[in-house]
């Protein structure tokens, strides 16, 4: 009897394994095509949030208005190491993000200091400059009529 019981249970073991495979087999290639699905999807998406970084960005520079809201602004910590370094970071002169922000030179000279800080509407503005990269500010300086982006060194032609 040990041997018809051994060929029944190899025979209701091979039938399982049958019956699982015709099972599983469309779902594995049903898994695969949604997770290939899934990839494209999240590529899309991840390249409409970078197109709408750009053209948010964009449409800020193109107002030539620098303006967030003013959870933003009350958020900002603009220290005088900050602004500098967002002035490096864009490449530009002093008397450039004075011109950007429609302020005088001697306020961004005063704010990298420390000896004063941007209040208002210059905070606001400053805050939404951190936003804009070195393209965008070139554009905000040619509308603005100072298109030479370069830092003037004292002394050299």
């Amino acid at each position: 009897m040990g041997k018809m019981e051994e060929v029944l249970r190899s025979e209701i073991g091979r039938l399982t394994r049958k019956e699982l495979r015709e099972t599983l087999t469309p779902l594995l290639k049903e898994i695969r095509e949604l997770k290939r699905t899934v990839s494209r999807l999240s590529k899309s998406v991840e390249s409409l949030e970078k197109a709408a970084v750009r053209r948010k960005r964009l449409k800020i520079a193109e107002k030539g208005q620098l303006q967030v809201p003013d959870e933003e602004v009350k958020a900002a910590r603009l220290t005088a190491r900050v602004i500098r370094n967002l002035r490096k970071k864009l490449g530009i002169s002093q008397e450039k993000m004075a011109i950007i922000l429609d302020v005088s030179p001697a306020s961004v000279a005063f704010w990298e200091q420390g000896r004063a800080r941007p209040r208002g509407a210059n905070k606001s503005s400053l805050v939404a400059l951190r936003k804009l990269g070195r393209r965008d500010v070139k554009r905000i300086l040619a509308e603005k009529g100072a298109a030479d982006t370069g830092t003037k060194r004292k002394g050299k032609k």
